[in-house]
C-alpha cells in the first residue's frame, strides 16, 4: 500500500491534519461515530469536555484495533463538536496531538454541531482507515 499526505502549496498549511490524503492499494476500513461511552453505554465524562474527548479517542483506538489497525492507519477523521468554541478546538486539538504524536495526521474535518444522538454527549469522531492486504 502506499500513502500520499500531501498539502498543496496553494492552500493554508494546516495545524494538525493533511489536506489530502492519496492511497493506492489497502483495505478501507470505515468507523461509526465513536462517543464517550463506556462499554456499558455509559457517559465517560459527564460536563467535562476534555474527558470526554480522550474518552472517545479511545474508543477510536478500540475500535480500530479490533481489525488490526492504528491511528497511524487513518486517512480520515471527521470530528463534532456540540456548541463549538475556540476554547473547546484547542482540547481537541492538544488531545489529538497528544495520541498521534509522531503519525502523519490524516485529513481532517472539525463541525460544530447544535446535538448528538444522546443528551450529554459532547463530541463524536467518525474515521476511514486503510490497512495493507
Amino acid at each position: 500500500m502506499i500513502r500520499e499526505h500531501l498539502n498543496p502549496d496553494i492552500l493554508a498549511p494546516p495545524p494538525g491534519y493533511s489536506q489530502v490524503v492519496k492511497v493506492t492499494d489497502g483495505t478501507t476500513i470505515y468507523l461509526a461515530g465513536q462517543v464517550a461511552w463506556d462499554r456499558d453505554r455509559n457517559i465517560v465524562g459527564e460536563n467535562d469536555f476534555e474527558a470526554q474527548t480522550r474518552q472517545v479517542f479511545h474508543n477510536v483506538a478500540e475500535a480500530l484495533a479490533a481489525v488490526g489497525a492504528g491511528f497511524g492507519d487513518l486517512v480520515k477523521i471527521g470530528i463534532y463538536v456540540v456548541d463549538h468554541d475556540m476554547e473547546k478546538m484547542a482540547i481537541v486539538r492538544r488531545v489529538r496531538d497528544e495520541i498521534m504524536d509522531g503519525i502523519t495526521p490524516p485529513a481532517s474535518t472539525l463541525l460544530g454541531v447544535e446535538a448528538l444522538a444522546v443528551p450529554g454527549l459532547m463530541i463524536e469522531i467518525d474515521a476511514i482507515a486503510v490497512v495493507n492486504t
